[in-house]
């Protein structure tokens, strides 16, 4: 960054207390009202370690290329406290004012500096402005990837959680459907039911569908895809839960269902599981 960057450093290193203390004073002031999410001490520390590293690679570096080694100590930083926000809950203008807020302190004092010489003010002003700009976007930007991956996995046990399978009676699972079933579901139940008739040994398997939706060629097709999966695992499935009107959408679709038990409640295909595998139906006594 050659004669603007030891410019911009020599402002850091000659008024690094007073500029920390307005820098965080700007920073408690963009902070929304009644938020609470880091101690003082911690964004003390923070802010404190961030003008001594970029103070460090402005003094090393003749470039404003933040991707550059010269600047991968900055780099880290920021990403690590950008991935740590994203998961504290912090937004992304909270996240990218830490280095935004620091343009105001930092450029009153390069007025103050330069006062006699407006060109120099200019482009220490200009290069200040790029490189605040360059790294407060690089500070969004792992924010978003960080707060896209913790969606990501959060979708992911979520799905998990929707698809449990259960054990209704010795070798007789149940996997009961409620929500939409697309392509990245369809393979957290095909697995989950897999793993389910390994670990039990069990022939029979119902799938509910009592809470899906609606059906349509896809949902028909993923249904067919986990039953046959099924099958080659040694177990037999029964679709239930199909209702009036999707059994209409199926016979309208001209989806091929005829391989497969179907019954209209769980119920229903619980005793012809109980069957299939040979247990005793007893009925109830009336008092």
């Amino acid at each position: 960054m050659g004669s603007v960057g030891t410019g911009i450093a020599a402002i850091l290193e000659k008024y690094t207390n007073p500029l920390l203390e307005e820098w965080l004073d700007l920073q408690r002031g963009a902070a929304v009202a009644g938020r609470s999410l880091m101690k003082d001490a911690e964004l003390r520390e923070q802010s404190r370690e961030f003008i001594g590293l970029l103070k460090s690679s402005l003094e090393k570096s003749r470039s404003d290329d933040v991707m550059s080694s010269d600047w991968a100590p900055v780099r880290e930083m920021l990403g690590g406290i950008s991935r740590s926000r994203a998961l504290q809950g912090y937004t992304p203008t909270e996240t990218a004012t830490f280095v935004f807020s620091l343009k105001q302190p930092l450029f009153a004092r390069l007025r103050t500096e330069f006062e006699k010489n407006p060109k120099a003010l200019a482009d220490e002003m200009w290069a200040a402005t790029l490189l605040l700009d360059k790294l407060g976007l690089y500070t969004a930007e792992v924010f978003l990837e960080s707060r896209q991956s913790v969606i990501k996995r959060q979708q992911e046990e979520l799905l998990e959680l929707s698809t449990p399978v259960v054990q209704l009676w010795k070798n007789v699972l149940a996997l009961p459907l409620i929500g939409t079933l697309d392509s990245s579901r369809t393979q957290v139940v095909m697995e989950s039911l897999l793993q389910a008739i390994v670990s039990t040994g069990s022939a029979i398997a119902i799938i509910d569908i009592t809470g899906v939706p609606t059906v349509d060629t896809l949902v028909a097709q993923h249904l067919l895809k986990t039953v046959a999966a099924a099958r080659l695992m040694g177990a037999d499935c029964i679709i239930s839960g199909i209702r009036p009107q999707i059994a209409q959408t199926i016979v309208h679709l001209g989806v091929d269902l005829q391989d497969v038990t179907t019954k209209a409640t769980l119920a229903d295909a619980f005793i012809v599981a109980l069957e299939r595998t040979g247990s005793p139906l007893v009925a109830a006594r009336e008092h």
